[in-house]
């Protein structure tokens, strides 16, 4: 069964990056990435928001760009996007995958 709403803890460890970055996105991109909140004010991410957050950690860190340059790649197409993170996420499974093999051996 899958999750329909991840903490921001949750997001940092999918994206291997701190809370504070993850909280700093989210404000950063508000037209993109709108949390929920909880009963105790927690933020509460969709999975479109994980895929999101996603997009902008493979434009900002991967491609470098500025987060003005990762707003207005968001906003066009985003088949380029999606593709590239598509593409390193199966990088990532493949490489532990491989890192699994080798421990095993």
């Amino acid at each position: 069964m899958e999750k329909y709403l991840y903490t921001i803890g949750e997001v940092a460890t999918i994206l291997g990056e701190s809370t504070s970055l993850v909280r700093f996105w989210a404000n950063e991109f508000p037209k993109f990435i709108r949390p929920q909140r909880n009963a105790k004010g927690n933020r509460l991410f969709t999975k479109e928001d994980v895929e999101t957050f996603k997009h902008i950690h493979l434009l900002v860190k991967v491609e470098g760009l500025t987060l003005e340059g990762a707003a207005k790649r968001l906003k066009g197409d985003r088949k380029d996007v999606i593709n590239k993170a598509r593409v390193l996420e199966s990088l990532r499974s493949i490489r532990q995958q491989l890192a699994e093999i080798k421990e095993d051996l």
